[in-house]
């Protein structure tokens, strides 16, 4: 079954990252191994965990501050048998960071998975190549919106809002995260009636719109809901996956009833992922863990909004969505929050072709309303792919003018 390999960041009160290593990749195995006899030793080896690599790093002054003290920092990688766990995400999670997370001074900053360990996890059914024949759209990024402002709203509304949203011309419109089961509008009302408009306006347009419905509830009743929901005619589906753990997603990703596209929404993540000294890399937390569990879209805050990452922490989850494997698909990464049309080159620059533009205020925010806020933005999206200037390509689209007057334009670096 291979080997998982964790690699973690260290800021050593004792500065023998050595025996920091030998440590940690001891007692997370077989606790203890100098003073065993030489039987016992035997016995253990297929379970001993191995240091594959110290590298000290140059000290840190903000940490050091921070810890009260000064630290040697570095990078310990550190790879734990297959045959210690059993070949599924708790398991393997419980493994590398388990009680060690509770050092309090140590983060996960990437995780590997020998070959024939990552063939036991499903990765995205679709990723980005069955979305796009889904869609029917090859040679651009995907334009997403969001519901705003439903709570408390009836069904009139919900479909007034979605058929402006895709008359505009966006691909992809989720439901807001915090929209649970409510009796105005109910989850199978929702997809019922998403169905319909979404047909009325394919007619309209040529083109077509998916939309994720909100998938909640118990635990165990999710796996039923999600099948009546591509029933019902739901073509994907959003899943506040850190609220219920990637091996609930990876349950439904594995379902061949659930035909559908699942969308990994990043709420809670901050609080796993936050700290510079402690916690889940990012990148591992909404980038690798959720491909290799099925996600077909990540979602991730934006290194240009109000809840924005670093550069480096959106691009290192959006390398993890997408990088090459033997094994799974590319996923759609999906940077967020705080994205209007005037943003569009520095997306395209950054995350390339194979992304997806999502925007809620900067679509709603249109003086022109949703369907006027999405034209805007294909139309930034068409520009850029173009090579076009956002100055130059407002001149001739209205919307576009439009946004940029009132959000302004950002050139790509």
């Amino acid at each position: 079954m291979g080997k998982v390999t964790a690699t973690y960041l260290v800021h050593d009160k004792k500065g023998n990252l050595n025996k920091k290593a030998e440590d940690i990749a001891l007692g997370l195995t077989v606790g203890s191994w100098t003073n065993l006899p030489q039987l016992e030793k035997d016995q253990l080896e297929k379970h001993k965990g191995t240091v594959e690599s110290v590298t000290e790093l140059e000290s840190d002054s903000a940490a050091d501050q921070y810890l009260g003290s000064s630290r040697t920092k570095g990078l310990l990688k550190i790879s734990y048998p297959a045959a210690n766990f059993s070949p599924d995400l708790p398991a393997i999670l419980t493994t590398v960071f388990g009680k060690l997370s509770l050092d309090g001074e140590i983060k996960l900053v990437d995780l590997e998975l020998g070959k024939s360990l990552a063939q036991q996890f499903p990765g995205p059914k679709f990723g980005v190549d069955g979305i796009r024949e889904k869609l029917d759209v090859y040679n651009r990024p995907l334009v997403m919106s969001i519901f705003k402002g439903v709570l408390g709203k009836d069904l009139e509304f919900f479909k007034e809002q979605l058929r402006q949203q895709s008359l505009g011309g966006v691909d992809l419109v989720k439901d807001d995260e915090i929209l649970f089961e409510n009796p105005l509008t109910p989850f199978e009302e929702r997809i019922t009636a998403a169905k319909q408009v979404l047909s009325e306006t394919e007619t309209i347009t040529g083109e077509k719109t998916l939309y994720a419905v909100n998938l909640t509830g118990r635990s165990r009743n999710l796996r039923d809901k999600a099948r009546r929901a591509v029933e019902l005619g739901a073509n994907a589906l959003l899943f506040n996956v850190l609220s219920y753990g990637p091996d609930i997603l990876q349950e439904l990703a594995e379902d061949k009833e659930i035909s559908v596209p699942i969308m990994a929404h990043p709420a809670l993540a901050g609080a796993a992922g936050s700290s510079a000294l402690y916690g889940i890399s990012y990148s591992v937390l909404l980038g690798k863990i959720l491909r290799w569990s099925g996600a077909d879209l990540g979602l991730f805050p934006s290194p240009y909004g109000s809840v924005a990452l670093k550069r480096e922490e959106a691009l290192g989850i959006s390398n993890a969505l997408t990088e090459e494997s033997a094994v799974h698909r590319a996923a759609f990464p999906v940077p967020s929050a705080g994205i209007h049309p005037g943003l569009v080159p520095q997306l395209f620059s950054d995350f390339g072709i194979n992304s997806v533009i999502n925007a809620g205020g900067g679509i709603h925010g249109h003086p022109d309303g949703a369907a006027g806020g999405a034209r805007a933005f294909r139309q930034a999206v068409d520009a850029a792919v173009s090579g076009v200037s956002l100055d130059v390509a407002a001149l001739t689209n209205k919307e576009l003018g439009t946004a940029l007057e009132l959000w302004g334009g950002v050139a790509a670096k």
